[in-house]
């Protein structure tokens, strides 16, 4: 059984019949569910993934003026549920697990993720906010709602960034794509330095997977799900495996020599089996952004595109700060 199924059985068998019983006035006016930080929120855990901070359990999200007057007796009343249930055993917490399940007040809940701001108040705090807390907050699924204030702010979050957002930082995640990959891990392999063109790799790898959550409007999990989280975007699904592909490829040490010329740069070096992935990945992100009215550029060479694409952001604060600012 999945994380979120689990919790969201123990809920409706041991702690709806609780709260009802325990605190009947509050019944029409007590959040439920399961979100925030932990692989059972995105629905990713496995077998492996049950080591720690996994179990029976659940969220309760209460009003600040609710908590106060009954929050602690609320959480004594949770800790005090059975550990047991359905065949799994008491959820094991680590220290940076404990809090996820239990009684918050709303607000503290998602400003752990998105900070006092519920929803942001301006373009710049968008485009500042951590996009894996974004993730978590509005990750998981809320069982029950009735006065539906922390749905409102979950609904707000979830229609994602405001597009000027989206744009910049598409852009920003374009620019880093072309530094690490069609520059950097070149210039990196003409040198030898094979550590330096390592990490240029890893960073295109993690910018093209951002990019691809940008172009699906979907926030970007925190960086150990996110090839993860790909299996569940339609938007440049073909990407994945060769993100899959390049990550997976021997050292290409052997194929560059002072005559890796191409017509873009002499970093682009396509007898390298790692820099043909790069570019086919590159084309298609092009592709997707001639389809989404990004780009009228056919170029695969994405720095070409940033002026274009830049252009299209509205707000002039946005539009002219630095391109790799977002």
């Amino acid at each position: 059984m999945k994380g979120l199924e689990l919790s969201y059985q123990y809920y409706l068998e041991i702690g709806r019949p609780m709260l009802r019983e325990k605190f009947p006035e509050y019944s029409g006016r007590i959040a439920a569910g399961l979100a925030g930080e932990g692989s059972e929120c995105l629905g990713f855990d496995d077998e492996i993934s049950r080591d720690h901070d996994f179990g029976p359990g659940f969220c309760i999200w209460l009003t600040e003026s609710d908590n106060e007057r009954t929050g602690r007796q609320m959480q004594a009343a949770y800790e005090e549920l059975p550990g047991y249930f359905g065949g799994f055993p008491p959820r094991k917490f680590t220290p940076h697990g404990r809090g996820r399940t239990g009684v918050t007040e709303i607000s503290e809940f998602y400003a752990r993720f998105i900070g006092r701001e519920q929803p942001p108040g301006s373009l710049r705090r968008w485009l500042h906010l951590p996009e894996a807390g974004l993730a978590a907050a509005v990750s998981g699924r809320v069982f029950e709602d009735p006065l539906g204030e922390f749905t409102a702010i979950r609904t707000r979050l979830k229609e994602y960034y405001p597009e000027d957002v989206r744009i910049k930082k598409i852009a920003a995640c374009a620019a880093r794509m072309t530094q690490t990959g069609q520059y950097n891990y070149g210039r990196c392999m003409q040198r030898r330095d094979v550590v330096a063109a390592g990490i240029a790799l890893s960073e295109f790898i993690r910018n093209a997977m951002a990019m691809i959550y940008l172009l699906n409007r979907v926030y970007a999990p925190y960086y150990k799900w996110m090839f993860r989280g790909l299996r569940e975007l339609s938007v440049l699904q073909e990407a994945r495996p060769l993100l899959e592909e390049l990550s997976a490829a021997a050292g290409q040490e052997d194929r560059w020599g002072r005559d890796a010329l191409t017509e873009h740069s002499p970093y682009i070096n396509l007898r390298d089996e790692k820099v043909v992935l790069i570019e086919k990945i590159c084309r298609m992100v092009v592709n997707e952004w001639n389809r989404q009215g990004l780009s009228s550029r056919t170029d695969a060479f994405l720095e070409l595109h940033l002026e274009g694409i830049l252009s299209r952001v509205e707000s002039p604060e946005l539009r002219n700060l630095h391109v790799l600012e977002g």
